[in-house]
């Protein structure tokens, strides 16, 4: 049996470091939370690399004292705890004296610290967390901190970082959370040199929300307060019409601190209940006040998962303040004007509803390819058939200029494309395309020429290719008459009702087979997926982690038609997009395909690839509550009942089988 023994100091500071200091955003995280707690006004964050070259954090707190430098580098030492009556009234943001410690095991790390009041600083520079002498230096009032070559002395961790654009989205998350959580300290985030985030500090929660969330966001919420006793709740909701594809955009802050509550979600999208669409989640920046000893913070080495004491009231004051935010921000329709008028009383013209035309029965019409044909030749009586009667001649027009179209029609240029027909009281004349007339007379001109051998063998020609096109479109597609099913109806717009031969009842959900066969098709296609061009680039503008993991996956996207690139604070900018999503869905696309890589796909390129193809077939799929043609059922209906789709992408069945005697025993019959 091994010996037990007591762990190195050292292996000890590593093994503290992996809980503290997971990536670059848990450095600063660390650090902000004590500038935070130091009272500074004002925070700078520069980051190089993606924080794993340099992370510097400098704040116009209170500082250190020289003689307490090497202090504040030790295991468990603090100054934000005196007795153990304190954990239970924790109010503020760091307590364990833990941060410095790990973050110094890890990097080269040196720190610049002056006292308010004092004539100069002191400098301190520790090597995986040995430290050097204390230096006097000249520096401004507060802290100054510096972290070099984050885990060069744990290999391991290494390997597991990403690559710096992804690593720098994470921390500059971090900022973003801060910010929001304190808008009465101003921060400051560079990013290579560039400056990525910047707030006023004017202690306006809305201004922070605009700079740190960005002016659409901002635009898009209501004010919400309320309270129960001592519990307050106040901040911004979204409204109704707002809410988004994820839960990406909900901020909670318990006694200025950032925490992920289920609790909290729950309360919120209660509030939401009756209000929004099915699939959408709203968004929040929500702070929560509440006596110390009601919550405790000390339950997560990340400090950001809390319990409540009462969760019952907290969770009520979340969702009376949701609900009659909405309620008091609602925008309800405009009610009908005229509608509300005196008798007599008309609307001023400028506000009258445009009168539409009416609607001309039989003005397009639909015709297979043999009525085309038949109607595009010219007919014993010269003219096409099925077009109205002859009627006298107009007067002679005058001859057309060079400007003219160039079969003397009417209507300068567009008599290049099409022939125009006189309108009378008849039936209207199908538009017939010029190359279409061009070539019936180029067949009849060569009919005449050669005899009527070549006529009857190019008439055998065109039966046989309208032979080979109905084999093929039966063999997609089977005809009412061979099908052994029969499409019922469709009812609430979402499930096609089909009966078979055998007496059973089907019930097919559409968009469930639909998004299916979009998914087969895009999955065997070899080449990458078609894009189209955007005329004005989209901004998309997501949260901190599904902008970081769609940011590590850029080159992803693109193989699947989305060219996009970093835009900065949270966006990402799309240029093309696949030919079959339009472009109102680009953003639903991106926030459910960052929601899909973060639950599956970070790691498995396979899982990734999928999880994109997943959310594209779903995106350019006939949504339930539409109204689909009876031929586009038919598709659906043959693909699903010869057993080509029986499942969606997602698992979820296509049909429901209901048998005859089923039916029967639900009405007593059997």
């Amino acid at each position: 049996m091994p010996l037990i023994q007591t762990l190195s100091p050292h292996l000890a500071d590593l093994i503290a470091a992996g809980e503290v200091v997971e990536r670059p955003a848990s450095v600063v995280k660390e650090l902000l939370e004590n500038a935070i707690d130091a009272g500074a006004s004002a925070v700078i964050v520069e980051l190089r690399g993606g924080g794993m070259s340099l992370i510097r954090v400098s704040d116009n707190g209170c500082g250190i004292a020289p003689e307490e430098l090497p202090t504040a580098f030790l295991r468990h030492a603090t100054s934000k705890l005196r007795a153990e009556e304190d954990l239970s009234a924790i109010g503020t943001l760091g307590f364990r004296g833990e941060a410095l410690a790990a973050i110094a095991a890890v990097s080269h790390i040196e720190i610049a610290s002056r006292r308010r009041g004092g004539e100069t600083g002191a400098r301190l520079c520790l090597n995986a967390g040995v430290p050097g002498a204390v230096e006097e230096y000249g520096c401004p009032e507060g802290t100054a901190i510096f972290v070099r070559d984050l885990f060069f002395n744990t290999p391991a961790r290494m390997k597991f970082m990403k690559k710096d654009s992804a690593e720098a989205a994470a921390a500059a998350a971090v900022v973003q959370q801060t910010a929001l959580s304190h808008p009465r300290i101003s921060f400051k985030l560079l990013r290579d040199g560039a400056e990525q985030l910047y707030t006023p500090g004017d202690g306006k929660l809305l201004s922070a929300i605009y700079a740190a969330l960005g002016r659409d966001f901002a635009l898009s919420l209501l004010e919400a307060a309320g309270r129960d006793g001592p519990v307050v709740a106040e901040g911004y909701v979204t409204k109704s019409l707002q809410c988004r594809g994820t839960r990406s955009m909900q901020h909670f802050f318990v006694n200025g601190r950032y925490v992920k509550s289920p609790l909290l979600a729950a309360a919120l999208e209660e509030g939401y209940k009756n209000q929004m669409m099915k699939g959408k989640f709203p968004g929040c920046v929500l702070h929560l006040s509440l006596p110390l000893n009601e919550v405790d913070v000390n339950v997560h080495p990340a400090k950001t998962v809390v319990k409540f004491l009462r969760e019952r009231a907290v969770f009520d004051v979340v969702y009376h303040t949701v609900r009659s935010a909405l309620e008091r921000g609602g925008e309800a329709p405009a009610p009908d004007r005229a509608r509300n008028m005196l008798p007599g009383v008309s609307l001023p013209a400028a506000e009258k509803p445009p009168v539409l035309p009416e609607k001309k029965e039989g003005f397009y019409r639909t015709m297979t390819a043999g009525e085309f044909r038949a109607a595009s030749a010219p007919s014993a009586g010269g003219r096409p058939l099925g077009s109205a009667p002859a009627r006298p001649a107009p007067p002679p027009s005058p001859a057309p200029d060079a400007g003219a179209g160039r079969s003397g029609t009417p209507g300068g240029d567009l008599g290049r494309f099409c022939d125009i027909a006189p309108v009378d009281s008849g039936p209207m004349v199908l538009p017939l395309p010029v190359p279409a007339r061009r070539y019936a007379m180029a067949q009849e001109a060569e009919a005449k020429a050669n005899g009527p051998e070549k006529a009857a063998e190019a008439a055998a020609q065109e039966r046989d290719m309208d032979t080979e096109a109905g084999r093929l479109s039966c063999q997609e597609t089977l005809t009412p008459e061979e099908a052994p099913w029969r499409i019922a109806g469709e009812v609430l717009r979402t499930y096609i009702v089909a009966e078979d031969n055998e007496g059973n009842v089907w019930l097919i959900d559409k968009h469930a087979a639909h998004e299916r066969i979009n998914f087969d098709r895009l999955k065997a296609m070899a080449g990458p997926v078609m894009g189209q061009q955007l005329l004005a680039p989209e901004a998309v503008a997501l949260g901190p982690r599904e902008y970081a993991v769609l940011l590590e996956r850029l080159p992803l996207l693109n193989e699947f038609g989305f060219s996009a690139e970093d835009f900065g604070n949270g966006t990402i900018l799309c240029r093309t997009c696949p030919a079959e999503l339009e472009v109102s869905g680009i953003a639903p696309a991106l926030e459910e395909i960052a929601a899909e890589l973060l639950r599956t796909g970070r790691a498995d390129p396979k899982a990734a690839r999928d999880a994109i193809l997943h959310t594209m077939a779903c995106k350019a799929a006939i949504k339930a509550g539409m109204t689909s043609d009876e031929k586009e059922l038919r598709v659906l209906v043959d693909k699903v009942q010869r057993g080509e789709i029986q499942f969606c992408p997602h698992g979820r069945p296509v049909r429901v089988k209901l048998s005859g005697y089923e039916l029967e025993k639900m009405f007593k019959r059997a």
